[in-house]
């Protein structure tokens, strides 16, 4: 692992000198303590030092130490690593969008794909090494999430910089697709008749077939000059809908709805509700479908499938356009309304609202499916894996954006007789330190 040298300072920060020998799950590099001295700390100690790569040689103020290591702050580079390249956005270090601009494609794409390898090895799997990486290309992210907060005159549309509620004003994201890269600026003019001086919300926009869904999170009310203003920015960024929401607890309210704001999956095209969930790029979804369609395979040929965390239908139209009978379980009735809309005229689709959370579907109904794709929420599916393992389905195809909690629910799977087919690590969220996975598992008839 890397070396750390201590450098005897005074006060409550040391300064030492450290060389970077990995990269960690969250995007930092880490050093490793070789020896102990001073205050730093005991031989072992983990330093996380942001914005570093392998090789690299440098100088960090330490902060205090923590339950998986010490913090340190970059002071002084003094060497690079092999794997180090010029980030592409002006914004980096400062921004907390990306963490990994700086690490060349190949050690990155590598990075990526190790932490599916690993999430896979918690679960007690062993993968074939490297597990294949899907990419998607800059400028390919359709979904984002910006903070406006207004102070004074100014309005500031971006990203919070890493740890820090302070936010970095945007004048370029080379992560996203230029249209909603373009809407910044519209933004944040379109806000100043919405916005008191000190107020703060979160700006959701996701481009769809004809046009950009944007969601603002955050005014607890609407006068009837903000809702002109909020208007005249529709219609000014050619948006298909602006929707308002007080807080995510609330119903959306629609605003100025131009257009249908409509998705195609598979052969469908699918009506979506305002704030609807779409992946973030479409390099990713079409990467995901592929491999859920190629996990469920002909396990379902005469049997049915279960899409449970289904949505608006994502994976459930393609599977239903090959002919298999689907049912569809979501806890977001708007949304599997619209499912259940565009999918008129398929035989054989089915929806059902239930929150899987707190209501799994249980073994005995479970037992019914000939595979099961399930894909929940960053805290994964717990209850419902618990479920699926005593279940004896014979296909269970896992779609995740947390490999932590993916090689909890894996594991799980992994006592209940299930074996590892195949894996797949899908990059939607570009230079940053997520990651998602596909993976196929299969009762073992041991």
């Amino acid at each position: 692992m890397g070396s750390v040298r201590y450098r005897p300072e005074s006060g409550l920060s040391p300064e030492i000198e450290v060389t970077i020998a990995t990269v960690g799950a969250r995007g930092d590099g880490i050093a490793v303590s070789t020896r102990a001295g001073n205050k730093p700390g005991k031989i072992g100690d983990r330093i996380f030092v942001p914005l570093t790569a392998p090789g690299d040689r440098v100088r960090v103020r330490l902060g205090p130490a923590q339950t998986e290591g010490r913090r340190g702050q970059v002071i002084a580079w003094l060497e690079r690593g092999p794997d180090v390249v010029e980030p592409p956005c002006r914004h980096f270090g400062r921004c907390g969008g990306c963490s990994l601009q700086h690490l060349g494609d190949p050690a990155y794409g590598a990075w990526k794909s190790e932490q599916v390898t690993a999430a896979l090895a918690r679960g007690g799997f062993e993968a074939v090494q490297p597990v294949p990486l899907a990419r998607t290309p800059p400028g390919g992210r359709r979904r984002v999430t910006f903070t406006a907060r207004r102070r004074g005159t100014v309005i500031t549309v971006g990203f919070n910089e890493r740890l820090s509620h302070r936010l970095v004003d945007l004048e370029q994201c080379p992560v996203l697709a230029s249209d909603l890269e373009a809407l910044i600026p519209r933004v944040r003019q379109g806000l100043v008749e919405v916005l008191p001086d000190g107020g703060l919300i979160d700006v959701i926009a996701t481009r769809f077939e004809d046009g950009i869904d944007l969601v603002l999170v955050g005014p607890p009310s609407l006068d009837l000059g903000a809702r002109q203003a909020l208007a005249e920015l529709a219609e000014t960024a050619n948006l298909a809908r602006l929707s308002w929401q007080p807080d995510l607890k609330q119903p959306i309210e629609p605003v100025a709805a131009r257009r249908p704001v409509l998705v195609r999956f598979g052969d469908r095209l699918v009506a979506v509700p305002p704030g609807a969930f779409l992946q973030a790029s479409l390099e990713g979804e079409s990467a995901l479908v592929a491999a859920v369609l190629g996990g469920v395979g002909d396990a379902a040929a005469g049997g049915a499938v279960a899409d449970l965390f289904a949505g608006c239908g994502t994976f459930s139209l393609p599977l239903a356009s090959t002919g298999r009978r689907v049912h569809a379980v979501d806890g977001n009735g708007a949304a599997l309304a619209a499912l259940a809309g565009a999918a008129r005229g398929l035989p054989g689709v089915t929806t059902e609202q239930r929150d899987l959370g707190r209501n799994p579907l249980s073994s005995q109904e479970l037992a019914a499916y000939q595979a099961v794709v399930f894909d929940p929420p960053r805290a994964g599916a717990s209850a419902q894996v618990e479920a699926l393992a005593g279940s004896g389905v014979p296909v269970v195809v896992a779609v995740s954006c947390n490999p932590a909690t993916f090689a909890r629910d894996a594991h799980r799977l992994n006592e209940g007789g299930y074996r590892l087919v195949s894996a797949l690590a899908v990059d939607q969220f570009l230079w940053s330190a997520h990651i998602e996975l596909v993976a196929v598992f299969r009762l073992s008839r041991k």
